[in-house]
């Protein structure tokens, strides 16, 4: 298989902030990726340089073998077509309705044959996450939780070849979780799609991810499969993994 996302020793700092120092991962097509660290580690950072939305200062970061940082014109717009992207903040449209929210890249991009199909798909994205009933709101109607499961919506709606996701299940209760994740399977498993999700909740991470990684102070330091990742000796894991486990004690 080949990589469909790739970085080659990509560093990006914000003036005395390196956030990211060297950090290299190839992700291959139809694989889920689990991106992992503690707040402030660069995990959003890494994403919005795989959007496009930021450059590296050194490096280079590719989608289906082209180099970001030298696409242009319809190249670029073609590259960013494969991403299905759901940003943390939401970056929804706050003055669509729901339903719109979902619709509106489906007809900016005309990947379906009519308004109808529009339709269908928009009402089977917002069954998917529990969000039909409120088609008709503006997301300033919505509790943060349903803006978390409306940009997912947004995002998954499009059946994208490259799914990413930062925190889709941040605030969510067990089974609005468990709604996600399963969106998520079904986009492993059906449409092929190549995910990667940052995510805080490790049953998530293990239950979805082919492979985990872990940024730490600006680098990938440990990176494996499941049942590899929770035996790994790196000190930084193993200090991940209790610190998670004792935050759900307290809970």
């Amino acid at each position: 298989m080949k990589a469909i996302i790739e970085l080659r020793e990509v560093h990006k700092a914000f003036g005395d902030n390196q956030v990211l120092k060297g950090v290299s991962l190839a992700i291959e097509e139809g694989e889920t990726f689990v991106l992992l660290g503690r707040s402030g580690s660069g995990k959003t950072v890494l994403l919005k340089l795989i959007e496009g939305l930021m450059q590296p200062d050194a490096g280079e970061v590719l989608l289906d073998g082209q180099d970001l940082g030298t696409a242009t014109g319809k190249a670029l717009r073609e590259l960013r077509g494969l991403l299905g992207i759901q940003f943390q903040s939401g970056a929804l449209f706050d003055s669509m309705s729901v339903f719109d929210n979902v619709a509106f890249p489906l007809r900016e991009r005309k990947l379906l044959p009519s308004r109808e199909a529009i339709e269908e798909r928009v009402h089977q994205t917002l069954t998917l996450v529990g969000l039909a009933s409120a088609a008709h709101k503006l997301p300033g109607e919505l509790s943060g939780g349903m803006r978390t499961r409306l940009a997912f919506a947004r995002a998954y709606g499009v059946r994208p070849k490259i799914l990413l996701c930062d925190d889709p299940t941040a605030g969510l209760d067990p089974l609005l979780t468990e709604a996600i994740d399963e969106a998520l399977l079904v986009g492993k498993k059906e449409l092929a799609a190549t995910i990667l999700l940052v995510t805080n909740s490790l049953p998530s991470a293990f239950q979805l991810g082919d492979r985990l990684g872990l940024l730490h102070e600006g680098r990938l330091v440990e990176v494996g499969a499941p049942a590899q990742f929770k035996q790994s000796p790196h000190p930084a894991v193993q200090a991940f993994l209790h610190d998670w486990l004792e935050r759900r004690a307290e809970h």
